[in-house]
């Protein structure tokens, strides 16, 4: 555990703390009066007022859009099912920037929607509403759909035996019993939307800003740390919050119920209603996550020739001092390297975790694994910048410095998808082999390694698809000749002009194809008990 720790408490903690202090601190002392003066300023409360309201907004329509889904997912079976399932999950895999990217191209100034019935949504919160139900839309359908088609159905006709409705019966039930999951569900789509900052980014322009966005304007546009620092303490303590109730909603999930095998509940089919409701997730499907991802890959086509890829091969010096395409090499190196980190320290803190004799302190630090999540990536890239420039650990110039800040984000998730595999080792086993004289080395090696070899390529995936898409950190750390995807997409669409914007759809397609790829294999080795997510 003692180096999952010290990587936390050096490349998270420390830049955090760093940052905050050089923002509230002048001549060696604490100016703790400047909360009072940022957030009573009329234009820091309209951006804490609408990250909230967009939060809540966001979190209703997903679960209004995503709950049919659970059930259809969870209780029936039809062709194509697992391949749907890979389809729905693909949005939350891809960079925000590309999400935000693919809903320009469709609602924006001279997107499909524009071209047909002159309809823009770019310049109002609609369009971001509707990108974060499409970044957020497999977080309810597998959070909750997952325990959904654990649940035994024969109780919930027992209930209909006795007299009860459809209505009734779900009402007393089956809903009970899902309102953990469904908590939880919504308090990370109020988390994700909550910090959002490549969405807001792309789709909000000047008019609409979040905490995360503020942060960003006020380091890199104003220079005011100390503005900047306390958005970041009010998000942080947020984050804590949602984060601590987050926790009880998943321990009274764990707790609470008793599950049968997923195969055994779901059905074909049954009725005109729930062909109907089958028909409307396809629809919703169709038009929600398809069609975006359609109209970006079909903007990246519009010149002949496959112009604006070609001409992703050529630098301007302006924007790019090497040519876009260059940025594809170097996010497959910078996610190789932050996948191996994160598997690492991800899957040592996993290993501890799952320990029965772990202590109230180690159990503590499972919460503690889920801040990189919500803390504004912005504050930590800037912090890297802050913190990590003297020796020993002058890392500004060095390469390790971007996968380091993406390792960050890959580890919650490495830890998540072990920890429940881990735990489900049979303990007696690791003791049997201890007894024979085997090393622990030997033990992890022979007993528990076959057992969560395919939970840890599951969770390297991840990292990697995650590593692959981070922006809020990377693109104040990612060097002028090294762009990442991510932050050639930002440059691109920051600049006027059609090829740019062209340029931009042609590497957000290259990104989206990269991270579905992903996705796919995971989706493959994934087995039903493979992570919580």
């Amino acid at each position: 555990m003692a180096l999952p720790v010290a990587f936390f408490a050096l490349f998270f903690a420390w830049p955090v703390a760093a940052i905050v202090a050089r923002g509230l601190k002048a001549d060696g002392a604490w100016r703790f009066g400047r909360l009072a003066d940022v957030v009573t300023q009329p234009d820091i409360r309209q951006v804490l007022w609408f990250t909230t309201w967009q939060a809540l907004a966001s979190t209703a329509l997903t679960l209004l859009f995503a709950l049919p889904a659970a059930y259809v997912f969870a209780r029936l079976d039809f062709p194509g099912k697992q391949l749907l399932r890979a389809v729905v999950t693909v949005p939350f895999v891809l960079p925000t920037v590309v999400a935000g990217s693919a809903f320009l191209a469709l609602v924006g100034h001279g997107g499909l929607l524009d071209e047909l019935w002159g309809v823009r949504l770019d310049t109002t919160v609609w369009a971001i509403l509707l990108a974060h139900v499409f970044f957020n839309y497999a977080v309810v359908v597998r959070t909750v759909g997952g325990l959904w088609s654990q649940l035994d159905p024969r109780q919930e006709e027992a209930a209909r035996m006795l007299g009860a409705s459809g209505w009734h019966a779900w009402r007393k039930v089956t809903l009970p019993a899902l309102a953990p999951a469904v908590a939880a569900a919504a308090l990370m789509v109020f988390l994700f939307t909550f910090t959002s900052f490549g969405v807001v980014q792309i789709l909000g322009g000047p008019t609409f800003s979040t905490i995360e966005v503020e942060i960003y304007r006020q380091t890199s546009e104003f220079f005011d740390l100390s503005t900047a620092a306390v958005l970041t303490l009010v998000q942080f303590a947020a984050v804590g919050a949602i984060l601590v109730v987050h926790a009880w909603t998943v321990r009274r999930r764990e707790a609470a119920l008793r599950l049968v095998d997923p195969k055994a509940t779901a059905r074909r089919p049954r009725g005109a209603g729930q062909w109907a409701l089958l028909a409307g997730v396809l629809a919703t499907i169709a038009l929600l996550l398809v069609l975006p991802l359609a109209v970006l890959v079909q903007r990246s086509l519009d010149a002949p020739g496959f112009g604006y890829y070609r001409a992703l091969t050529n630098a301007d010096g302006g924007t790019f001092l090497v040519a876009p395409v260059h940025a594809v090499w170097t996010s497959l190196q910078y996610a190789v390297a932050a996948t191996a980190v994160a598997v690492l320290i991800g899957g040592l803190a996993a290993a501890a975790l799952a320990r029965r004799d772990a202590g109230r302190l180690v159990r503590g630090f499972d919460a503690l694994l889920m801040l990189p999540l919500g803390v504004s990536a912005v504050t930590v890239g800037f912090g890297f910048l802050i913190a990590l420039d003297k020796p020993p650990l002058d890392l500004r110039q060095s390469w390790m410095l971007v996968p380091l800040a993406q390792a960050l984000v890959g580890a919650p998730f490495v830890v998540r998808t072990m920890l429940p595999v881990l735990r489900a080792v049979d303990v007696r086993l690791r003791e049997a082999a201890a007894v024979l004289g085997a090393s622990p080395w030997r033990v992890w090696r022979e007993v528990d390694l076959p057992l969560v070899r395919r939970a840890l390529l599951v969770a390297a995936g991840f990292a990697f698809a995650v590593s692959l898409g981070e922006f809020g950190a990377t693109v104040f750390i990612a060097r002028p000749d090294n762009p990442t995807l991510p932050v050639a997409v930002a440059r691109l669409l920051s600049r006027p002009g059609d090829l740019n914007y062209g340029q931009a759809m042609a590497l957000s397609t290259i990104l989206m194809v990269v991270c579905a790829a992903a996705l796919l294999v995971l989706e493959r080795l994934r087995t039903d008990r493979t992570g919580e997510f």
